[in-house]
C-alpha cells in the first residue's frame, strides 16, 4: 500500500512493530518525536522488572522505550531517524497491516 505525497512522489509508510530493548538505550528520542502515544519510557529496576518512571527513581538501573499503543503508529518513521541505537523494527504498510 502506498500512497502519493503532494508533490505526487509515492511513499509507503512502515509501521514501528517492535523495540529491541536489549539495544535501547532509554534516551527518549523516539518517545520525544512521536505526537501518537505509541511507545512510553520505562525503567527497570534492580529486580529486573519495568516499573514506571514516576516510581522512586533510585530503584531504576536502566531507562527504556516499550511499545504502548502499536496501533497508533502512522508510520511515519520519524522515531527512526532519531534513534542512535537503530533497535526499532518497522515494516512496510501492506493491505492487511493498514
Amino acid at each position: 500500500m502506498s500512497f502519493a505525497t503532494r508533490d505526487g512522489r509515492n511513499w509507503t509508510p512502515d509501521y514501528l512493530i517492535s523495540i529491541d530493548v536489549n539495544h535501547c538505550i532509554g534516551c527518549g528520542r523516539c518517545f520525544k518525536v512521536c505526537g501518537r502515544n505509541v511507545m512510553t519510557l520505562k525503567g527497570i529496576n534492580e529486580e529486573g522488572a519495568l516499573v514506571d518512571l514516576d516510581d522512586d527513581d533510585d530503584e531504576i538501573e536502566k531507562k527504556i522505550i516499550v511499545m504502548n499503543d502499536q496501533g497508533a503508529c502512522i508510520g511515519c518513521g520519524a522515531c527512526a531517524r532519531v534513534c542512535p541505537m537503530d533497535c526499532q523494527t518497522h515494516v512496510p504498510a501492506t493491505a492487511e497491516a493498514a
